[in-house]
This record gives C-alpha cells, structure tokens and sequence, in this order.
C-alpha cells in the first residue's frame, strides 16, 4: 500500500485514491482489506488497558496514614502481637478493597456510556455496498455517509452532495461544516478548515457522500489527541493532598509521644541512677525488664494515637457519597473528586446541552406587521402563539401561517417521532419543521409535493423549493400554478423583495418598510437568536432544475423568524445557588459572543461588570495578563481547546479550584488539566469520558452544582469524623501518658486501645459520614484549597473534648485503683472510656449545633451503630472466654453505680460548652 507525503487534504481525489491502493469504482476487495486490517489493527481508539482488581487494591494503598498503620503492623509482629496486628492489617486490607470495588464498579458503568464510535459503516468492497463494523474498516476503503450517520473514520471526501457535518466533537464549532469534495486545500490548514475531509466521530447533519479511509483508530486526528491525554499524569486531588498532610503530622506526634512516655518512664525508673555511676551496660542488665515493659506502653500509644479507623471511613465517605450523586445523575470515576467538588471555586462550563436544551427552538416570528412569540407546551405536542401577551388563533393571522408553512415546505428535515417531536436533519430546519407541526400545519405529505429546489449554498446562503399552488397552501395560483418557498440569510433575502405580505395581501416593498425589517433583524441578532428570512413567489412556470436568479428575484417577504436554544428551565436557580455559595459560573463557548451573552443574561450568569471575551482577544491576551482578565470575565465565545487550557491554568493559577465541563475529544485537555473534569454521559465522546472525574448522566448544569453540594455534605462528614477519632485518641494517650507520669499502671492495654478504636469507635465514625447537611451549607464561601483538615478551631475542640474524656476515665480509674481493687480498675477504665466515647459520637455530629437543635435521634444509623458497639463491648466484658483475651474482669452492680455517671459526665460537658459558645458569640439561627 503506497502513502503520499503530502496530507490528503492537499491533493486531488484522484492522488489521495492512488496512494491508497484504492479503487473509487468497486472499492478494496476482501482480501485488501484483510491483509490491510492485520497491518493496521482494527479502527478503534486506543484506550488504557483495564487495570486489574489487585493493581486497584495497591493504588489504593497510599498515603502516610496508611503507611503509619502499616508500621504499627510491622512493630506488632516484631513484639509477637499476632491478634493486634492481623486487626490492623484487615483494616487496611478493607479500605483498598472498599475503594478498588468501587473504582471499579465506576468503569464499568462507563462502558455502558460509550457512545463515541459508529457501530456500522456502509462500505463500497467488491463492487458491492454493505454494511459492516466500523472497527473493521481500514486504509482505501469508500464509505459512504448520509443524513444522521456518524463518520467511522477519517476520510477524504470522493464525492459531496449538500453535504454539512457537525464538527462540535472534534472542533468546537457548534455550527454544521459545508463539505465539498473537490477542493483542494493548502497542506497547512487546521482541521477545522478542512472542508475535503470528514473526521471519525463526527455527524452528518444534511446531505450525503462518499469518502476515502485515509486514517484509522490511532492515526486519527481523534487518536492523536486521545493518546496525548492519556500521557498526561493525574495529579493528587486536595483531600488527598490534606489527608497526606494529616498524615505527616499524626506520624511525627506518634513518633514523638511515644518516645516521650518512654523515656520519662526510663528517668522516674529506681535503676535510672545505675546508668550515671556504673555505665550503659549496668543500667541495661539491671532495667531490662522496666524497659520492656515501657516499649509495651509505646506501642499501646502508638496504637492510640493512630486511627485506624479513619482511611475506611474516608474510603466509605466518599463511596457513600457517590451512590447519592449517581441517584443525581452524576457518575463519579475517581472516588476523591467527590470532596474535590465540594471545594470548587469556579465552574467552567459548556453552553449547549448544559445550560441549555441543545434542541433549537423557534422562539418567535416578525411579520411586517406584527411580533408573534411561539412557546411549546411541555410535552412539545403543541405550539402557543401569542401577540403582545394574548393567545392568537393561527387561522386569523394569515401571514403568520404561511411563514411557518414556508418553513415546513422548505426543509430537508424528516420527523421520526412524535411525542414528543424528534427528527432527523439540521438543527434549524429541524426547529422549523417542529415548529410548524407543533402549530398543527404538518405533516408535509398534505400539501403538493416539491416539483424542483435550488439548493442551499455557503455564498448565496439561501434555499428555495417549488412545489405546486393548493388551496390547503392559501396560495391559489390561477394563472401562475407553483410557489417557490424560499429561507436564507435576512439581508439576502430582502433585497431580493419587491413586496411584503399582509393579512390582506402583497404590498409593495419602500425603502422604508425594509429598513424596519432589517432593523428588527439587528435587535433580534443583538438578543442572542440566529434569525432567518422567509419569502416566496408565485411562478407560471418552473424549470426542471431551476437556476436562483430565475426563481429568487421578485420575492414576497413574509417574515423573520427567530431561533434559539433555550436554556434549561432549571438552570437560572441552579445558577443562583451556585453564587450563593460562593460559586462563579465561567461559560466557555464555541458559540458566538452575541449569542453566547443572551444566554449568559438570561440565566444569570453574567454579572453586571463582567466581561464578554472573544477567541481572537483571548489569542492577544499573554498569560500573565489572562491570570487578571480571567477575574473579570464571565463569558468565553469561540474559543478553540487550547483556549480552554489556557483559561482553566489561569483560574488555577489564581488559586482557585476548577471544574471544567466538556462533551468533546478536543475537551479532554482542559478536562484533564481542571481540578474535577466533567463529561458529558448522553453527548460526550468516549474520549472525554475516560479523562474525566465525573460523567454526567444527563448533561445538566443543575447536576453539577447538586454534586457540589454533595462534596460538600461529604467533606463535611469527614470533617466530624476526623473531629471524633481524634478527640477519642488523643484522649486515649493523655489517658496512659498522665497514669505514666503519676506512676500508676497502664490503665489501657494496647488491645483494648485496637478494639476501641475499631469496634467501638468504627461504627459511630461511619454514622457520622451518614450524617445529612447542615442547614446553610450552600450559603458558605468554598474553603481555601490550603485548608487544612484540623484547623484552629478544631484543634481547641480536641483539646477539650479529649480533656473532658480524659479526667472522666482516669476518676474512674483511679477511684477504683485507690479503693483497694486495683485488679478492676483497667476494666472499670476500658468500660468508661467506651461508653464516654459513644455518646461523645452524638454530640460530634455538629462542631457547633446543640444536640437538640439537630435532633438527638434524626440520624437512625447513630442508633444502630452506638448499640452495636455497646454490645460489643458488653460482650467482651460479659463473656467469660473472652475476658483472658481483652485482659478485663468481671464487674459488679456497684461498679456500674460508678462507670455510668463518669461515662456521661464528658458529653454533657461538651454540651455545655457548645451552648457556652453560642451564647458568647451573640449569633443566632440554626445550627449555632
């Protein structure tokens, strides 16, 4: 097979067919193309391998904490401590398995989304057409295209017949590409000028073809950027950066708590002065028991100090929080970006199909005379037609009826269903067809069929069809028996009229008259609508193919319609919300500026200082200058993927945390480069999806702010988690450290610490992740990327939650040490701990809300997981086989009389202090 040097773009049909090998008559034969399909592989774009289970159980063995608890499995073995650290180990092994599992499960409801690829292709082979997969397509073969198929592969067009495809998924430009195949077009022209050529995973939207394969899979310009992107690395997300930083900082306390306790037990030691007279030796020999029994007290620190439960809680966090945004239509990929969202500053989002329906809508029609609005009634069976705010009936508005007729008649776009409408064709005259069936006018087949057409054309940028007069057309045509219904470009068109239509009938065209008319056609622009002009003729006579001139001159003028592509209905609130919580919404369009800022005013997007900047300003602007336009800045309008980069680093660059929407593979940059890329799940390419975060599932801007607030929810969650694990584990080193310097025995052994930790604190900890949202959480700014998880005020809460729980312990402990029962008092300490830190769970689920103003009892799962540990616990003291194990004994009633009023003691306590704060700040509302 020969290849050419020069692009096939920049050659004849006859050159680019040669240098294939190819024939343009009868196609490759079968055994071409199967030796050519082994050389090349099959026509599909490359893709990651699947990751195996195992290699996502180790991914997800990172971070310091995980690694801390990794050690103390280490150190626990080395002591001969098989039990503790096989617990510890299963915990470890249950946060991989937990976030592997649902990675996972996320790839494979990704699979289900693919939509990128032609499942056929109809293929000229042996002189024959026929039908086969895409993926077998390669080098020379002719394929043929037509009205709705989706372009298999890269092709040089053979042949074109009003031919338009849309582009959007490769370019960013959002209007159908005129193609004609005979052009032949300078080497260096980017893609998107490449009107001789068609791209795989593009549309066809109006006429047919037939191209030459001169690209597949990997070598398509879909390929090539597919394979850059997967080049790219992906970065930590901040809650992993901040959980590293956690992590970093629990492993230097560890290190250095530990090697406190230890060495003030070696300096309080008897045998500590051996050590000065007699020498290292001598003091080894006489405290080698004491020493050991001192590193026994470290490891039980480090035990404490450590939360093992807190990587599965995390893990389990956001797991949960991702069921709930797929409930809200957005399928989460990568488990952190969950967090990530609730942490986004700035949504950088797509115009069509996110904030609006991208389905385009007649939104009114200018007579010479009259304004009429058009509004579909919600199921789209009907159309209500208003003037100046009153119903009208379409049988009493005559020049009304026949714009819409016009716009039936000349139209290449095909209704498939009706309920609601659907079809098949270009955009516009999709609109128009629906528009005037809606309006009860259709179907096409009760009115005399087209007999000839002019068609449309880039430089006249009209089209005409001739169809016979009828009765039912309200064009009787006596003596002159056609009608050519004409639609194009408005300034066009107008000076092609000799008259206007009125109800009445024609009336001759002033200079006045068409003025106006073209005066309404620049405010109608100026609103955002794309707006196209209808007229006709009546004709004695119609060639069989027709020439313009003979058929557009003379015209009618009927009137100017008015399209859009109305925004979501539930966009502008969502929009709204997404300021109140301190949210920019950035739109990042291909579309132009008018149109693009009719949208961003109507939804509220643009703010009234905010600026409206162009693709072509944007390539004048350096990238220290775009760090401070980008502040300023609410819409971006025709702006190319490198744009979209080049806008998204200098958000970031500003500190800010991004979101960015995409649906296209020229997206997938920017959507890698943003802190949370988000595909489009009904639109986006299969390209798109595998480089994003997030997959919406139904392409709406509401749902992303949903899952703001959702990463916010869950963000929130941890934050209590974190909250509650520490002030119970700092509580539990305070505990053994103050028994050490007072020279009491270790209240707490290191197995009790595990099983508190784990099964008294684990089911709690994962209750409060269940916790629904605090009142107010979308009316508070983002928190800065740099937050750290303990902050200030939770460093404070801490040291008084633990306080609280620390003086309650070591009363009850040494109480019961003091009272001459000492083989009682660790039991009488595990107990109280235990109970003391269930309800200290209750009164975590709000760092700053009373337990009454939240509801004790309004998070069911709390309940069942404090009784749960409760039994646990009850079962480790109960259970006489069990007792040896956990080191505890049995206790009596009068025991209990002491253990309950201590163990409530810390949450009333913190209570207290809580309603203390509230009142001191002088603030009110709920949750404070």
């Amino acid at each position: 097979m020969g290849t050419s040097s020069r692009p096939p773009h920049s050659v004849s049909i006859e050159a680019a067919a040669e240098s294939l090998g190819a024939d343009l008559q009868t196609g490759l034969t079968g055994q071409q193309s199967t030796k050519r399909l082994r050389e090349t592989g099959f026509n599909e774009i490359p893709t990651p391998p699947g990751i195996p289970f195992w290699k996502r159980m180790f991914g997800q063995l990172r971070g310091v904490i995980v690694l801390i608890l990794l050690g103390a499995v280490a150190l626990s073995m080395a002591l001969g401590d098989w039990i503790e650290a096989g617990v510890i180990f299963a915990i470890v092994l249950l946060n991989a398995t937990v976030g592997a599992f649902q990675e996972a499960r996320a790839e494979t409801a990704l699979q289900s989304l693919k939509e990128l690829a032609a499942p056929d292709a109809k293929v000229l082979r042996d002189g024959r057409v026929d039908s086969i997969a895409a993926r077998e397509l390669v080098p020379g073969d002719i394929v043929l295209l037509d009205t709705g198929a989706i372009v298999p592969a890269d092709l040089r067009l053979v042949e074109s017949s009003r031919l338009r495809v849309d582009e959007s998924a490769l370019t960013g430009e959002s209007v159908p590409v005129g193609k004609t195949a005979e052009a032949v077009l300078d080497a260096a022209l980017s893609v998107g000028d490449r009107v001789n050529c068609a791209f795989s995973g593009t549309t066809v939207t109006y006429g047919r073809g037939r191209g030459l394969v001169v690209a597949t899979g990997a070598a398509t310009e879909i390929g090539r950027i597919a394979a850059g992107v997967q080049a790219e690395a992906d970065e930590t997300t901040p809650l992993q950066r901040r959980l590293d930083e956690f992590g970093k900082l629990m492993g230097v306390a560890v290190v250095g708590v530990c090697a406190l306790v230890f060495f003030v037990g070696l300096l309080r030691d008897p045998a500590a002065g051996t050590l000065f007279r007699d020498g290292l030796s001598a003091y080894l020999s006489e405290a080698r028991s004491t020493i050991a029994g001192l590193f026994v007290i470290a490891v039980s620190l480090a035990v404490a100090a450590v939360p093992e439960g807190l990587p599965a809680v995390v893990t389990m966090s956001l797991a949960l929080g991702t069921r709930e945004m797929l409930r809200r239509n957005a399928l989460v990929r990568r488990l952190p970006s969950v967090e990530t969202l609730g942490s986004t500053t700035v949504i950088c989002t797509d115009k069509t199909g996110t904030l609006t329906r991208n389905r385009m809508t007649v939104r009114s029609i200018r007579t010479r005379n009259a304004e009429y609005e058009l509004a579909p009634s919600e199921d789209r069976s009907s159309v209500g037609i208003r003037l100046g705010g009153e119903p009208v009936e379409l049988e009493d508005h005559n020049t009304l009826r026949l714009t819409l007729l016009a716009g039936l008649l000349c139209n290449d776009a095909e209704l498939i269903d009706d309920t609601p409408f659907r079809f098949l064709g270009d955009p516009t005259e999709g609109a128009l067809l629906v528009a005037a069936t809606e309006a009860g006018l259709g179907p096409k087949g009760a009115y005399p069929a087209r007999i000839a057409e002019v068609p449309f054309d880039s430089e006249r940028k009209r089209m005409t069809t001739v169809h016979g007069a009828s009765e039912r057309a309200g064009v009787r045509g006596a003596d002159r028996p056609h009608v050519a219904w004409v639609k194009g470009a408005p300034d066009g068109i107008l000076e092609r009229c000799a008259n206007y239509q009125s109800d009445e009938g024609a009336v001759k065209m002033t200079d006045a008259v068409r003025q106006g008319i073209l005066d309404s056609h620049r405010a109608m622009v100026e609103r955002g609508f794309r707006v196209l002009a209808i007229a006709y003729r009546e004709l004695a006579s119609v060639a069989a193919e027709p020439r313009a001139e003979e058929v557009e001159s003379d015209l009618t003028f009927l009137g100017l319609v008015a399209l859009h592509d109305p925004p979501r209905p539930e966009v502008s609130e969502a929009v709204e919300t997404a300021r109140r919580a301190g949210l920019r919404t950035v739109m990042i369009t291909g579309d132009h500026a008018v149109t693009a800022r009719a949208v961003a005013e109507e939804i509220g997007i643009l703010r009234s200082r905010g600026r409206v900047v162009a693709g072509d300003e944007l390539d004048r602007i350096a990238d220290d200058e775009l760090r401070r336009v980008v502040v300023e800045t609410d819409v971006f309008a025709r702006v190319s993927p490198q744009h979209k980069v080049r806008i998204v680093d200098a958000l970031r660059a500003n500190g800010d945390v991004v979101a960015m929407t995409g649906d296209g593979v020229n997206d997938a940059p920017a959507l890698r480069r943003a802190d949370v890329g988000i595909a489009m799940g009904l639109t986006g390419t299969d390209v798109a999806r595998q480089t994003a975060d997030i997959v919406l599932t139904d392409d709406n801007y509401a749902t992303i702010v949903g899952a703001v607030e959702q990463g916010r929810i869950i963000y929130a969650n941890i934050r209590k988690t974190v909250f509650y694990l520490l002030s119970c584990n700092f509580a539990e080193i305070a505990i053994l450290f103050l028994a050490t310097l007072v020279g009491w025995p270790p209240p707490l052994a290191a197995i009790q610490l595990l099983w508190l930790n784990l099964a008294t604190d684990g089911a709690p900890a994962l209750a409060l992740a269940m916790e629904r949202a605090e009142p107010g959480i979308m009316e508070r700014p983002p928190r800065a990327a740099t937050e750290r998880i303990v902050d200030a005020g939770m460093a404070r809460g801490i040291l008084i939650h633990a306080g609280a729980l620390t003086a309650a312990v070591l009363a009850a402990f040494g109480t019961t040490l003091l009272g001459g029962r000492p083989g009682e008092a660790g039991t009488v300490a595990f107990v109280t701990l235990a109970i003391a830190e269930l309800l200290r769970a209750y009164v975590a689920r709000s760092e700053e809300a009373s337990l009454c103003r939240i509801g004790p009892f309004s998070n069911r799962w709390m309940q069942w997981a404090t009784l749960t540990s409760l039994g646990l616990v009850l079962l480790v003291v109960c259970v006489p086989f069990l007792r040896p194990l956990f080191d505890v004994r049995s206790i009596g009633a009068s025991t209990w009389g002491l253990i309950l009023p201590l163990g409530v003691v810390p949450a009333m306590l913190i209570e207290a202090w809580k309603g203390l704060r509230w009142a001191s700040s002088g603030r009110k509302g709920v949750g404070r």
